[in-house]
């Protein structure tokens, strides 16, 4: 359903109880007993188990898969994808120049990109009453994926021309992949870019963040929102350059002491994060995590534009009794 997402921003902000954001979709499985492995090869699933999270949780908005190995098959990475985690890349496509030459830019539709996509058209016609987001990769994270996530940091200094041939490359399929994702009803992406985080900040001014910028301002629109997420260590050192990338919202990792980029952050713009999803989501139990959300909210509620999250995808057996109990305190309960 097509709706105003600015103005969505804007009573998010303004809510004085603000319903919480999580990247909440893997968790799913449970709901329906199926594997990870089913999930990730199904559209229907997918749907479905994005149209029972919804019914089961108060959230702003409803999230897609953050698989971060789509992307990278659609170039023609090799994936390991076992029946209870999250698929992974295996090994690097690209590790000399004349391959990143070579590299061929996939059509939306490669490898599982259309079966995501055809998971979001059938998930905006049964969630009518939130935003229906779809979960991507990040143009950096994706290069790295495709050409190992330590060697394309060596790259950035030994072979830099190497490392823009490919982000260009990564960065003109992803425009044509959220496009994709708007046509299919959805209402915004979730842009995972968290290899950035492990650059230094004129490292990611160099490979990172025009990148981002330029396919926030291709896809952005008032009715199509981007949220960057990024998890890494160092993006307190990088935060003025984030916020002036463009992004709808910024939602960050639990590595990040959230009182070290929420000062900087434009009012009028969504901060979100970051109870732990190993420590709490998936290894806490309801009554820790209740308590570690509520201090959150506490330690970070002089600022109405933060809005409580998870730090990163939750993990799929995360248990439900700690995803209710985050969702509950949330609203005071």
């Amino acid at each position: 359903m097509k709706r105003n997402m600015k103005q969505w921003v804007a009573d998010l902000i303004a809510a004085p109880v603000k319903k919480p954001l999580p990247l909440l979709s893997f968790p799913c499985v449970q709901l329906m007993d199926v594997s990870v492995k089913q999930l990730v090869m199904s559209s229907d699933l997918q749907a479905k188990g994005m149209k029972l999270v919804a019914d089961r949780v108060d959230a702003a908005a409803s999230v897609s898969l953050m698989d971060l190995s789509v992307e990278a098959e659609a170039f023609g990475a090799s994936i390991h994808i076992s029946e209870d985690e999250v698929p992974t890349v295996v090994g690097a496509l690209i590790s000399e120049e004349e391959e990143a030459d070579a590299l061929k830019i996939p059509t939306v539709g490669a490898g599982r990109t259309g079966l995501c996509v055809e998971a979001i058209r059938q998930a905006a016609q049964t969630i009518p009453d939130r935003p229906v987001l779809a979960g991507v990769i990040g143009p950096y994270s994706l290069a790295g994926r495709l050409m190992d996530v330590s060697e394309i940091m060596i790259l950035c200094y030994d072979e830099p021309d190497m490392v823009h041939t490919v982000m260009e490359k990564c960065t003109a399929f992803l425009t044509e992949y959220c496009r994709a994702f708007r046509e299919a009803g959805a209402n915004g992406v979730v842009i995972a870019e968290p290899l950035t985080g492990l650059l230094s900040p004129g490292l990611a001014r160099e490979f990172s963040h025009p990148y981002v910028e330029k396919l926030i301002a291709a896809v952005q629109t008032e009715d199509f929102c981007v949220i960057y997420h990024n998890c890494g260590d160092n993006v307190p050192h990088m935060i003025t350059d984030i916020y002036q990338l463009g992004a709808a919202g910024y939602h960050f990792g639990d590595a990040i002491d959230m009182m070290a980029v929420l000062p900087q952050a434009p009012r009028d713009v969504p901060v979100m994060g970051n109870v732990s999803p190993a420590a709490q989501f998936r290894g806490g139990t309801p009554e820790s995590i209740a308590a570690v959300t509520k201090e959150l909210l506490k330690t970070c509620g002089a600022y109405p534009n933060f809005v409580i999250s998870g730090g990163c995808d939750i993990p799929p057996q995360s248990p439900w009794e700690n995803i209710d109990a985050f969702f509950a305190a949330a609203k005071g309960e």
